[in-house]
């Protein structure tokens, strides 16, 4: 019965200390880079209380390499927003990695690619296909910014 009772105990403990880790992560002075082609949890990144915008780009995409500073201004200038960069080349690949995991994880088929989500930790908007909802967000409150 002990052992069973601290067993239980063990499995709640680990779990919650999970869910605290999830999400709860503070904005730094400069956006966050991660990934580097491999998969990852969205949800890993979240910074509480903030919408947080996750941009997949690559190095070799010269319009993902157009939005790093406006990006870095965003994230610099607005409290309530918080810039993640979620670089879809793995290590020592040249040209923009299709088939890394992260870019076959989320089916990228196109670059600059965001995700944004609200402070509740709710998909607000995203890129796909034929939508490019985020990236109309994003291109809105860069232009704000020069107002």
């Amino acid at each position: 019965m002990k052992l069973r009772l601290l067993a239980s105990l063990c499995a709640f403990v680990s779990a919650s200390a999970a869910l605290l880790a999830a999400g709860n992560h503070s904005k730094g002075p400069e956006p966050a880079q991660v990934s580097q082609g491999a998969e990852i949890s969205l949800a890993d990144y979240l910074v509480t209380g903030k919408t947080t915008i996750f941009d997949f780009s690559s190095d070799y995409c010269g319009p993902c390499r157009g939005y790093t500073q406006p990006l870095a201004q965003l994230h610099a200038k607005r409290a309530d927003l918080a810039v993640v960069r979620v670089d879809i080349n793995r290590p020592n690949v040249r040209g923009i990695d299709w088939k890394s995991p992260v870019a076959r994880e989320f089916q990228l088929e196109s670059i600059p690619h965001f995700k944004v989500y609200g402070p509740d930790g709710k998909l607000l908007a995203e890129d796909g296909a034929d939508s490019y909802a985020a990236r109309m967000m994003v291109d809105h409150w860069i232009q704000a910014l020069g107002q």
